[in-house]
């Protein structure tokens, strides 16, 4: 006779083994950038749609960082392996920092006549509404997914592309050290799940709806910039961007192969060793003293 459902336990997981690299901690960096008032408008290749793309997802990360910060910080205390709660500990860093500069610069923006605070706020209620609807895994695996998402950005886009080299030179650290951190961190989220014995259904869903909001939150947005900065109706910004995103060199286009691996059973967030690209990078555009 099967047992009633209160009576029914879950099974604990079997454990898990990461497949991170050994010694992979992500570092802790505080960074202090300064935003100089005579910035362009469009700090990306003087271009409207690349710039105010960006400026639509650094409104998003201040309320976004918040929400993954205290979906893995939900299960910290199940984490016994040592390693991994080092990495915890330095993830929910590196996201903090991110929402602070993130923040000084949607203020920087706002102030210059961007309207980002709006975007924010709408930000905002989208993760409140998923803190009251969501249970704490579905929002541990709603984490998961945007952080691949945002990995493979930082790897696969910013890294590797034109990207940074197009951008204003003093704008253009900050995303670096975004895109470099992003990638340092991008299996904590995962192994945390992982390790608590997340649902795999659970997993792939949440994708499936990560993969539809993700793109359609920013597109609003990005629309919604465009049109207060009177250029909506600029088809050659559009047709150049779309033409970079999807055509040639089509950088999201290219990231399609490593976004569908995430589907597989077998699908680790380091199965891409980006380690040397971030390497690069860090020597390129940070600092000495925020390389680690």
């Amino acid at each position: 006779m099967n047992a009633p459902a209160s009576e029914i336990k879950k099974t604990k997981p079997a454990k898990y083994r990461s497949t991170t690299p050994p010694g992979v901690i992500p570092v802790v960096r505080n960074p202090d950038f300064k935003f100089p008032e005579d910035l362009p408008r469009y700090w990306w290749d003087n271009d409207p749609v690349k710039t105010l793309l960006l400026a639509a997802l650094s409104s998003s990360f201040p309320p976004g960082e918040k929400f993954f910060i205290d979906s893995v910080r939900h299960y910290q205390d199940q984490i016994t392996d040592p390693e991994l709660n080092k990495a915890i500990r330095a993830f929910i860093g590196q996201e903090a920092h991110h929402s602070k500069e993130h923040k000084l610069m949607n203020g920087f923006l706002e102030e210059r006549g961007v309207g980002l605070g709006r975007l924010e706020r709408e930000v905002q209620w989208f993760m409140d509404w998923m803190r009251t609807r969501f249970t704490p895994e579905r929002q541990l695996a709603h984490t998961v997914a945007v952080e691949h998402f945002t990995a493979l950005m930082a790897e696969e886009f910013l890294l590797k592309f034109d990207a940074l080299d197009e951008m204003d030179p003093r704008i253009a650290p900050v995303w670096a050290w975004h895109a470099i951190e992003e990638s340092e961190h991008k299996a904590v989220a995962f192994d945390v799940y992982k390790s608590v014995g997340g649902s795999e259904f659970i997993r792939i869903t949440e994708m499936m709806v990560v993969s539809v909001m993700f793109p359609l939150f920013t597109a609003v947005h990005l629309a919604q910039l465009m049109k207060a900065d009177g250029q909506l109706g600029n088809l050659k910004s559009w047709a150049g961007a779309l033409n970079y995103m999807w055509g040639k060199p089509g950088v999201f286009r290219k990231l399609i192969p490593s976004y569908l691996k995430y589907y597989s059973p077998n699908f680790h967030p380091w199965n891409n060793d980006a380690r040397n690209l971030v390497e690069k990078a860090k020597t390129r555009w940070l600092p000495a003293s925020l390389r680690g």
